[in-house]
Formats: C-alpha cells, sequence, structure tokens
C-alpha cells in the first residue's frame, strides 16, 4: 500500500510517499480502507517535535511513521475479539494513538471508531472526531446570554465551537488572523478580532474563553475573565500549559476566575453528538480544500501555518 511516511522531525519536505506493507489488525483492532482523513493541528506538531509534548514516545525520531488521526473509511478486516463492526461497514474515528491515517489503509482500535451516519460523506465524518470532541466539551455549560471567546475560531476546533456556543444562545468573539474574519461572521460570530493587530485579553470581560492556540500570560488570560468567568486552553506551548495549569489554577482559587487546561477525553462517546447535530442540521462542517496524497506536505503546512478555513482532508 502507499503511505507517506517521515524519519525526522522538521518541516513538510521531511515526508515521502513509499510503498509499505498493510498493517495486519490486532486483538480487538480494525483495518480500515482509508477514504479520508482529516489534518489536525497535532499532525504538524508531530511533523515538527514541537512542542515537546508531541515527542511522547520518540524523543530524538518519531514514534509513528505515518500520521493522520482522523480518519473515515470501510471496514477491511477485525482482529480477534471485535464484536462491533463487519467487513465493508462505513467507520469513522480519531485515531491518535496509532495514526496511520496518510495511508490507504490503517490500524485502528475498535474503542476509537464509531459506525459512520450515511447522511455524511467520508470526508465529513473524517472531520469531526477531534475537532468536535474538542469544540464539545470546550463549550460545554455555555448558557444563554454568556459572552465566550474563541481564539482560534477560524480552524477546524473553532469553527465547530463557533456554531456550539451560538446553539448555545451565547454572544461570541472569534478571534483569529484577518484572512478568516468573514469565515468567521458566516458561522454565526457576533464580533471577530484579527489577533494580529489587537490584543483579545484586553477586551471586554468574557464567562468563556476557549483558547485553542495558548502562548499568553495567565496573568493577561485572567484580565480577560468576567468574575466567575473559565479560561480553558487546549493547545499551545509546554510553558504556557505548566502556567496555566499551575500559576493558573492558584489564581482562580483566589480571583473567582477559574483558569485549566482542557483535558479533551476521545472516543466515540464524545464526537458522535456532534456528529448528530449535523445531520440534523444543526452544525455544519467546513472543507477548505482537499489533497491526495502526494500533497499531504501541503495540506500540513495549510493548516499549521493557519491558513485554512475550517479543514483539510486527505483522500488516499
Amino acid at each position: 500500500m502507499r503511505a507517506v511516511v517521515y524519519d525526522r522531525y522538521g518541516t513538510p519536505d521531511r515526508l515521502r510517499v513509499e510503498e509499505v506493507p498493510t498493517p495486519s489488525p490486532g486483538a480487538n483492532q480494525v483495518l480500515v480502507e482509508v477514504a479520508a482523513t482529516s489534518v489536525n493541528l497535532s499532525d504538524w506538531e508531530c511533523l515538527r517535535g514541537s512542542p515537546m509534548y508531541a515527542r511522547i514516545g520518540g524523543l530524538r525520531a518519531p514514534a509513528r511513521r505515518v500520521l493522520g488521526s482522523d480518519i473515515a473509511g470501510r471496514v477491511a478486516s477485525v482482529g480477534s475479539g471485535v464484536t462491533r463492526f463487519r467487513l465493508g461497514d462505513e467507520v469513522y474515528g480519531d485515531n491518535l494513538g496509532l495514526m496511520g491515517g496518510f495511508a490507504d489503509y490503517a490500524v485502528a482500535p475498535e474503542a476509537a471508531l464509531a459506525h459512520k451516519p450515511g447522511e455524511l460523506t467520508f470526508a465529513e465524518a473524517s472531520t469531526l472526531p477531534q475537532a468536535g470532541s474538542i469544540a464539545l466539551q470546550g463549550t460545554a455549560g455555555v448558557r444563554r446570554g454568556q459572552r465566550v471567546l474563541i481564539n482560534g475560531a477560524g480552524g477546524g476546533s473553532g469553527s465547530l465551537a463557533i456554531q456550539l456556543a451560538k446553539l448555545a444562545g451565547a454572544h461570541v468573539t472569534g478571534v483569529d488572523n484577518a484572512g478568516k474574519q468573514d469565515f468567521m461572521r458566516e458561522l454565526g460570530a457576533d464580533a471577530v478580532v484579527d489577533y494580529r493587530s489587537a490584543d483579545f485579553t484586553r477586551l471586554e470581560p468574557f464567562d468563556l474563553v476557549l483558547d485553542l492556540v495558548a502562548h499568553r500570560s495567565v496573568f493577561a488570560y485572567r484580565r480577560a475573565l468576567a468574575p466567575g468567568g473559565r479560561y480553558l486552553c487546549v493547545g499551545g506551548t509546554v510553558r504556557t500549559l505548566l502556567r496555566v495549569a499551575t500559576i493558573g489554577a492558584t489564581l482562580g482559587l483566589l480571583t473567582g476566575r477559574r483558569l485549566g487546561v482542557l483535558m479533551v477525553r476521545q472516543g466515540p462517546a464524545h464526537f458522535e453528538p456532534v456528529a448528530e447535530r449535523c445531520v440534523a442540521g444543526d452544525l455544519r462542517t467546513h472543507i477548505d480544500r482537499t489533497f491526495p496524497l502526494d500533497d499531504v506536505p501541503l495540506a500540513l503546512a495549510r493548516v499549521g501555518e493557519g491558513r485554512a478555513l475550517g479543514k483539510v482532508v486527505v483522500t488516499p
């Protein structure tokens, strides 16, 4: 089978297409013939080996040679112990533990996969597992009339988070680069901010700040919160994440403004509700571009450099 592989951390030019053996599923695993894999920022981080948490399991060289976690496709074979899927079933899921989606076939744990809704294309389904889980958990508890700010709102998770917060009745401010402002408004953002020209921590205080690209001071984040407000970060530098988890937690206890790292729970229970709302017409996915395997370097660069509106998808 064909797969996009890399052996050293670095830029997209480290990636190359090779013929490699088709993997075999082990116990409680499923072999998926990949129809679509969406690109996540985690793929870009694992390619570059930065932040340092992207090197877990492979400090000096990648632990997994093939990237791509959000897969959708058809079951090609199953390992012993698999009971939920049969040959030919259409499935999708977040295979973050094993990766391998930028290839013709990928092995995934049975527990990571769900049956794909017939109303969604493979490409659409592939955009949901990781981004949908982050958006759903990041906006949980939002109530009507609250003021919500989403930093990184023009990407995959952010574009879903805007819609979920608006469905909950919140006033939503989207922060991203200037090229994504119209896109964020189309998704329902009431206000948009170009992070290159304005500091969102100096705007009016918010009841919730969902930060998908954290890199500022915890004191600035506290300043952005209204009394009783919450700040949640998902991605960012190791230094920032550690400070939010320690200093930020202490500041929250002292000021009544809670700051913390969103520990995203994985699995179908956390992305299927988003798919159901897409099928119902409450949410919509947005695929910025679709690339073949040969152009995975371009696909990763588009996401990593912040140029994608919503999601980028690779179709073997």
